[in-house]
């Protein structure tokens, strides 16, 4: 090894053996179980001797790359050169460590052992470690659980109550909605009736006023001319007769006709007659219905 000639990937393979065998050395030396410390003492010998070994092949590749880096470099950017041959290095040791398989650190069953045991402790400890998160971390989940089950159900029956509030609150207003209207309608309907009655009212002293029934004056005149007096009868006033007819007319549209009775002033039934306002039954002239001036 020694009469070698000297390259970068001589080099590089002698760092990374040196790092492995050191890193093994520093983890295993100090940490070796106490049944394996006397057994494994002639093996921890090797591995000092190996190391040593590599140490002085390291030294002598270095004071080789220091003459090659004077003797190549150049005068000028020495600075940018530098990073050139590390970019290399790094480059042609990326690809090393793809290619490479695992190294044995050395063929003593005691350290092997050893290294194996400190290993599986590691995992171990890890592995525990990584137990305990996920404990902790699925007790958290199991607690945040059931509060967002509890918040679920206590927002499931705030709806609920909501709901029948508002199922109780659109009944009321369709109540009060049903009340208000037929109250309406009751306060249209009375002041309808009041308004008829009115009306009817003045109307009938308007009838009274101007188509005045046969008085005790038309008696004493027939008496002073010697006309012999008829018995007396109790005339229907004409405003009456309308409102027979009006009734009869709303009530019975099928049979609007009202049988005239001796009571019934004959001028009376004459003139409405022959205005207009009432007509005989074609087959009875006895009878009598109002014109139907709404239709």
């Amino acid at each position: 090894m020694a009469g070698a000639p000297v390259t970068m990937d001589s080099i590089d393979e002698l760092l990374k053996e040196t790092e492995h065998l050191a890193s093994h050395m520093s983890l295993y030396q100090h940490d070796i179980p106490r049944d394996l410390q006397t057994p494994s003492l002639q093996g921890c010998e090797e591995l000092i001797q190996r190391c040593e070994e590599v140490q002085a092949q390291i030294v002598q590749c270095q004071g080789h790359l220091m003459v090659m880096e004077r003797e190549n470099g150049p005068e000028s950017d020495d600075e940018l050169y530098l990073l050139v041959m590390k970019a290399k290095a790094l480059t042609v040791e990326h690809e090393q460590w793809q290619d490479a398989t695992p190294d044995v650190i050395s063929n003593n069953q005691d350290i092997l052992l050893a290294a194996g045991k400190e290993e599986l402790q590691i995992v171990s400890r890890e592995l525990e470690l990584l137990l305990s998160t996920v404990r902790a971390e699925n007790k958290q989940l199991k607690n945040d659980l059931e509060k967002e089950q509890r918040s679920l159900t206590e927002q499931e029956d705030v709806l609920k109550i909501l709901r029948d509030k508002l199922e109780e609150v659109k009944t009321r207003n369709e109540n009060i909605s049903e009340k208000s209207a037929f109250q309406e309608l009751k306060n249209k309907l009375q002041k309808l009736k009041a308004y008829r009655k009115e009306l009817l009212a003045t109307f009938g002293q308007f009838l009274q006023e101007q188509f005045p029934l046969p008085d005790e004056h038309e008696s004493s005149f027939k008496k002073k001319k010697g006309v012999s007096e008829e018995p007396r009868v109790d005339w229907i006033h004409i405003h009456v007769i309308i409102e027979t007819l009006i009734n009869q007319l709303m009530n019975t549209p099928n049979d609007p006709y009202i049988i005239v009775t001796d009571d019934y002033w004959p001028p009376y039934i004459e003139l409405l007659l022959r205005y207009g306002i009432v007509l005989r039954h074609p087959a009875d002239s006895k009878r009598i219905r109002l014109e139907a001036y709404h239709q």
